[in-house]
């Protein structure tokens, strides 16, 4: 049978996740928080496959009831964040099933667009592994889904590490300039949030303030100020669901960059993670090629996973121009 969520379902949507993706397990508390208790979810979206009173597989699709920024709710966008079949009823067309009532459902919600899966605020991936999941990618291929992008996850080993003397060169050329380095205030937040939004992503913005209100304490933050004390640039780390070891979001002024800033703020929040006793920093989504990407590679994170974001349209061929 397949319906839509009602209530009772979660632990039955963790259970057989995690059987059907082990290597990206998911316990129920976290699906509660990133699905069930995000602001645009609607039960309608989430499509379950039931045998014998067994959930066996699930896709979900979201559109924005709430704008993510101003009052954008991108009216011709959905998303699909996750879908899976249980290992043991997998080739019966039950993904297809799953994912074209997914599909259908935002179509008939006036999308003419879905992505997989770079959803936001609640992503899980920001795509797909296609190394890892293979069917997944011939089966959403079949249905119009074409890659638009890649993203790398990266990671670090911490254990040993220390600042490199070069590094230290450049942070006390940089202070004798009048730049300076620190935890923001909570006054000096208000700034720091509005540039997030303006010059990077009002994602990243709202991931601050929301870690902050929920306790996340400053210190996990390092912003880099001018000699004049406005903010240039900023890394951080924590941010997201409270993990100590997740680094990010990470940016610098435009007009700031080439200076040595970002190399500083990066290596400064990986000496203070080290000191909280964090073994690891890793993060999920950059460019290989971005210059944020490249920097991560020169300072010793490796590319762990790599990420496929895919787009279909959902305008029948028929009707389009």
């Amino acid at each position: 049978m397949i319906r839509t969520f009602a209530a009772g379902d979660g632990p039955g949507i963790a259970a057989a996740w995690t059987a059907a993706a082990p290597a990206d397990p998911i316990g129920y508390d976290r699906l509660r928080d990133l699905v069930l208790l995000d602001r645009n979810f609607d039960p309608a979206g989430l499509w379950i496959a039931e045998e014998d009173g067994d959930i066996v597989g699930a896709a979900y699709a979201v559109r924005r009831l709430i704008a993510a920024d101003g009052a954008d709710l991108e009216p011709g966008s959905g998303w699909i964040p996750f879908f899976f079949v249980h290992p043991d009823h997998r080739r019966r067309g039950l993904g297809r099933e799953l994912l074209t009532k997914a599909m259908d459902w935002l179509r008939d919600q006036g999308r003419t667009e879905v992505f997989f899966s770079s959803y936001t605020p609640n992503y899980f991936l920001p795509g797909l592994d296609v190394v890892r999941y293979p069917a997944a990618l011939a089966l959403t291929e079949q249905l119009g889904f074409r890659t638009q992008y890649q993203a790398v996850a990266m990671d670090r080993g911490l254990v040993g590490y220390a600042i490199p003397d070069d590094v230290r060169e450049r942070i006390r050329t940089l202070e004798a300039d009048g730049y300076r380095f620190g935890t923001p205030t909570g006054d000096e937040l208000t700034e720091l949030i509005a540039i997030a939004r303006s010059e990077f992503n009002p994602d990243w913005a709202r991931a601050i303030r929301e870690a902050v209100v929920a306790g996340m304490p400053l210190d996990r933050i390092v912003a880099a100020y001018a000699p004049d004390r406005t903010v240039l640039g900023w890394a951080m780390h924590g941010t997201y669901e409270g993990v100590l070891d997740r680094f990010g979001p990470f940016g610098v002024l435009p007009a700031s960059r080439g200076t040595g800033l970002g190399k500083v703020l990066l290596h400064l929040t990986l000496q203070r993670m080290v000191g909280l006793g964090a073994h690891s920093a890793w993060f999920l989504w950059t460019g290989e090629q971005s210059a944020a990407g490249q920097l991560y590679l020169k300072t010793g994170f490796t590319i762990t996973r790599k990420f496929s974001i895919l787009r279909a349209s959902l305008v029948p061929a028929d009707r389009k121009d």
